[in-house]
């Protein structure tokens, strides 16, 4: 009798903690992919001591084309900014988590300086996008090869760099392993991407709630599978780049505490094609421009001149 009620008594135990761990896993993909405001994300404003702001203002002056499309069942839009002077030079500039096409005004700036039609989109369930799973790079790749594609249609002897920041990191390193990618893409430029989806709950699941993966992250994960449609294991910047020929600048602060600058030690090995490593002394998470404006231009403008035609057509 005492051994039937120590069995139904773990039972329950078992029964409680089970349904314990499975609503903490709902409230924990609710946090990490649904669309909403997210209270541990800094406001991203830049104030006018900035280093940014003046290159903020100044693209936010341009004319800007708004572009739209529908890609996996969800519309998806973007601004357009032809160059100054007429060029096959294209790049696509992607933001990162939260983020949105707005935000990456500066770096947009920075490209058209340097005589480059801008298309910044927005990510799936982010800005003016639908959509309110996000995908954190992962279906966003999709999309970044739609893009392409469809500039590609407007001028098929189009120069592609595809540029992204953070989550636009890894969506661009992931999209970077993809056989339909437009051979018009030349090159990747990263800053701060991490090495997968996986790697990155990880740590953020300790850092900001002092929890081991087991076993929240896989079933999480497994709510990922489910709802968005890929596993976090499967969201990997490191095996899409080692499928990748292109030429990467990988760009990360080395005081980077949100995505460790371990990581892009990770994706620098992966890589099959030509690369370079850019580390910005004192920088932290997505401050390596504002931390050294200068230095960053030089870096993607030697880059950017070696690895495309100098004659790209129009």
């Amino acid at each position: 009798m005492k051994k039937i009620r120590l069995s139904k008594l773990f039972t329950h135990l078992f029964l409680i903690v089970l349904l314990l761990s499975v609503g903490a896993s709902f409230y924990f993909f609710h946090v990490a992919q649904i669309r909403e405001e997210k209270s541990f994300i800094n406001d991203s404003a830049r104030k006018k001591d900035n280093p940014l702001y003046e290159y903020e203002q100044q693209f936010k002056q341009l004319d800007k084309e708004t572009l739209w499309m529908t890609n996996q069942g969800v519309k998806q839009d973007a601004w357009y900014v032809p160059a100054k002077e007429k060029t096959g030079k294209t790049v696509i500039v992607v933001h990162g988590f939260t983020s949105d096409k707005e935000d990456m005004s500066p770096y947009a700036w920075l490209f058209h300086d340097l005589g480059y039609n801008v298309l910044v989109p927005d990510n799936m369930a982010h800005g003016d996008s639908g959509g309110r799973i996000i995908g954190y790079g992962w279906n966003d790749r999709l999309n970044v090869i739609k893009w392409a594609e469809l500039l590609v249609e407007r001028n098929p002897s189009s120069q592609i760099t595809l540029f992204g920041l953070s989550m636009g990191a890894a969506t661009v390193m992931m999209a970077s392993g993809e056989d339909n990618l437009p051979k018009q893409v030349v090159n990747i430029i990263e800053d701060c991407g991490y090495s997968s989806v996986w790697e990155e709950l990880k740590y953020q699941a300790k850092e900001m709630y002092n929890l081991p993966a087991f076993p929240i992250l896989y079933e999480v994960s497994a709510i990922s599978k489910l709802r968005a449609g890929f596993s976090y294991g499967q969201a990997s910047s490191v095996k899409q780049l080692q499928k990748n020929q292109l030429p990467v600048l990988f760009i990360h602060g080395d005081a980077d505490d949100f995505v460790p600058t371990s990581m892009v030690y990770d994706n620098y090995k992966a890589t099959q094609g030509e690369r370079e490593l850019y580390l910005v002394k004192n920088a932290k998470h997505a401050k390596s421009f504002e931390t050294d404006p200068k230095t960053y231009k030089e870096k993607i403008s030697a880059f950017l001149k070696k690895t495309v035609n100098s004659q790209s057509k129009f």
